[in-house]
């Protein structure tokens, strides 16, 4: 059901069943180790490229959460998955591998979200019982792609952050034990005019801004309805321009309940200048650390806005500047 103008109420509250992470090796390092399901030491996975390698990273993601939710792939009607590859090449093959009916996604680092949204607003309407979506990046193959590769060891400005090497996903189902996601807020696309690929957490802000705010407006709630407020990988900088914008327009957030997928995932020794990004960031966190939080009662309502600079390497190329987009997500236990 529609809820004022972009809001999804899911009134079957579909079930998130179960859900993996799986990381790489600096992932392994980082602040939530201990949430991942599988953690590699070698970032190439055993492979002879760094986008199999992420491929194979979003095939154990989908594997294990399957595996999780005693199910078999044969009783999963959809796969929905994105990720930040041309053609989405990562999740396509992910999709030849696991043999599943596929919807490929593209909202950049805020696939995670759009896919979770989907899913529900599938199953809500009786259309499949049992979804499996999700989302991966690799560090090596985004800079490859989108800046430079790893090899020229090009300085970055202190805006700049590190993409995420790994994958999350998530069972949902029409019933069932698990968190589940009541409504959706389908993002706007946002464009103030950030032509910096080594600033997207400036560039995505304002998305996220306009998501909230049109959630909120949507369900005419208030962010005490929350315990937990959490942007995709904004970063230090880009959450704390959140920060003041949703302050400036109104809306006073505590900083205790709005944090960032990208602030969370790793240590702060660790060198990741602005903080985490990337496709997986999002589904990481969420598919792994708060989902585990919520089951031990910690957290009992959350809202997930992921976000996602929908560049490509052409349009930087043009001198296009970077729109930007934010879905939510409420997930509740």
């Amino acid at each position: 059901m529609l809820k004022g103008h972009q809001t999804w109420i899911f009134d079957s509250k579909p079930v998130i069943l179960s859900s993996a992470a799986v990381g790489g090796p600096f992932e392994a390092q980082g602040a939530l180790a201990d949430d991942f399901d599988i953690l590699h030491e070698d970032v190439w996975l055993g492979q002879d490229s760094c986008e199999k390698a992420e491929k194979k990273l979003l095939e154990e993601a989908c594997e294990t959460a399957i595996r999780k939710g005693n199910m078999k792939k044969d009783d999963v009607q959809f796969f929905i998955s994105g990720d930040l590859m041309n053609q989405l090449i990562s999740s396509s093959f992910t999709a030849r591998t696991l043999g599943m009916p596929f919807l490929g996604i593209f909202g950049a680092c805020s696939s995670s979200m759009e896919g979770l949204a989907l899913a529900s607003l599938l199953i809500d309407s009786k259309s499949a019982k049992y979804i499996v979506t999700g989302a991966s990046s690799h560090n090596i193959t985004v800079e490859k792609q989108f800046r430079y590769p790893t090899e020229y060891g090009a300085q970055k400005p202190p805006t700049a952050q590190w993409t995420v090497t790994g994958a999350g996903a998530c069972l949902v189902g029409e019933a069932g034990e698990g968190p589940r996601v009541t409504c959706a807020t389908i993002g706007r696309v946002v464009d103030m005019g950030i032509s910096d690929p080594y600033n997207m957490g400036v560039a995505m802000a304002p998305a996220a801004v306009d998501t909230i705010e049109a959630h909120f407006r949507d369900l005419n709630i208030d962010p005490s309805h929350y315990d937990l407020i959490a942007t995709g990988d904004l970063g230090r900088v880009g959450h704390r321009i959140a920060g003041d914008l949703l302050e400036k327009h109104g809306l006073k957030i505590p900083r205790d309940i709005l944090t960032d997928c990208g602030l969370l995932i790793y240590k702060k020794d660790q060198p990741v200048i602005a903080g985490g990004s990337g496709c997986a960031c999002s589904a990481i966190v969420t598919y792994g650390h708060l989902l585990k939080q919520m089951k031990k009662g910690e957290l009992k309502r959350i809202l997930i806005v992921a976000t996602g600079a929908l560049l490509s390497p052409l349009s930087y190329q043009q001198k296009e500047s970077i729109p930007c987009i934010a879905h939510a997500v409420s997930i509740e236990m």
